[in-house]
């Protein structure tokens, strides 16, 4: 009997494109299995992951105390709506709040959905606590923001390729340019509600603010009975070398913005964590999810918030990220422009000159690197953090052999 041939990469792909909405340019590589820092595409060939899934891979491929919590999980109840309580419900969002310093967490799937329910929240805490005139609150955004991409958060983005063409867009935001107090404080109103800021702009190419801005952030919001959100769904969880990047500055927020890697590369999992004070607004029907919060994610998000209170991985992306830093460093002048980032996180701006950042994702990925391009010429590194140094090294060499001249 003769033998059937897998699909080839080439035959996935014609697959991909003939049948998927094509809202992606992916590099073309077709991933087949995954384990810690490494994946395998269906042809046998090995890549080395430095992009984490944009930090929802931060505890690499299958860790295996997440993969044990799903299975776990997945024999005994998966879904019930929040039309029941479960018995993993309760306990993720208590340890959840305890590892995070807060009181009460609001449950929900993606990314943007916890930021669209941050904004909810603080519309809502905005008119029935500090008393702004019904439909006139505001929230204040930073611009070359990355919130999500629904129509709302679109609405307040600056990046004319998530912008055009899906308007009508939705009123009440303000945006500022990212890093400056004077543009923030003259843009803050009593009808302000809150300060919505990524405290490291991902999808802008891994932006760090100046120093001293984010508490200075805090200091305003203060002043002007504004509630400060941070989005830290790319930036949070361990990923800058502390659990928070609004921590490296000592900055507490009112509320936080939770998401991808909460759900260990497993499954969506987010979460807006706050004080009662604000969160407490909410009441039965006002807000909700069928999903959210259902015992797979709790299980899953349990697991995760287990890892992340041992420590290791926050160091791990301090001791680690410094090597990483350091050695980009060496390539400033000799082929990129600047390094950007914090902890195992950076942003690479490639110098004129040399390789667009598409063309050198394709090239990095020939040598079994897998990265990616943002704002065209800055590639996103972003390792999970049980990378081993050795490995650490294996694909900063790569970077270097493609970006140095």
């Amino acid at each position: 009997m003769t033998a059937i041939a897998a699909p080839t990469t080439g035959q996935f792909i014609a697959l991909d494109d003939e049948w998927s909405t094509h809202n992606y340019h992916p590099l073309p590589v077709v991933i087949a299995h995954g384990e810690g820092a490494w994946v395998t595409d269906v042809e046998g060939r090995r890549y080395l992951d430095f992009l984490s899934g944009y930090s929802s891979l931060n505890f690499g491929h299958r860790h295996p105390a997440l993969v044990a919590a799903a299975v776990e999980q997945l024999g005994r109840v998966t879904l019930t709506s929040r039309a029941f309580h479960h018995d993993q419900f309760g306990l993720f969002c208590r340890e959840l709040a305890e590892l995070t310093g807060t009181e009460m967490v609001l449950t929900m799937n993606s990314g943007a959905e916890a930021v669209e329910s941050a904004i909810k929240v603080a519309r809502k805490w905005a008119y029935r606590v500090k008393g702004v005139p019904e439909g006139a609150a505001r929230i204040v955004v930073a611009g070359s923001n990355f919130h999500g991409r629904t129509t709302t958060i679109v609405s307040f983005s600056t990046d004319e390729s998530a912008r055009a063409d899906f308007g009508p867009f939705t009123p009440g935001f303000t945006v500022v340019e990212y890093g400056s107090l004077d543009a923030l404080r003259a843009a803050i109103t009593p009808d302000t509600a809150a300060v919505l800021l990524e405290p490291i702009q991902g999808e802008a190419g891994v932006v760090v603010p100046p120093p001293g801005y984010l508490s200075a952030v805090r200091q305003l919001c203060d002043e002007h009975d504004v509630l400060l959100i941070a989005d830290e769904i790319q930036s949070g969880l361990g990923r800058t070398g502390d659990l928070f990047a609004l921590d490296h500055e000592g900055v507490r927020a009112d509320l936080y913005t939770l998401g991808k890697a909460l759900g260990g590369g497993i499954l969506p999992v987010s979460a807006v964590v706050g004080s009662r004070a604000v969160l407490g607004v909410l009441r039965p029907g006002e807000h909700g999810s069928t999903f959210g919060g259902n015992p797979l994610a709790c299980a899953v998000g349990r697991a995760v918030v287990r890892l992340l209170a041992t420590g290791e991985f926050q160091q791990r992306s301090r001791e680690l990220g410094a090597h990483l830093h350091a050695r980009l460093g060496e390539l400033v002048g000799h082929g990129v422009a600047e390094v950007r980032g914090r902890g195992l996180w950076a942003g690479v701006v490639i110098a004129p000159g040399g390789p667009g950042g598409r063309a050198a994702s394709e090239a990095l990925a020939a040598k079994g690197v897998l990265c990616k391009e943002t704002q065209e010429s800055t590639l996103r590194v972003a390792p999970p953090l049980v990378i081993s140094r050795a490995d650490l090294d294996h694909g900063l060499d790569a970077i270097e052999a493609v970006l140095r001249r």
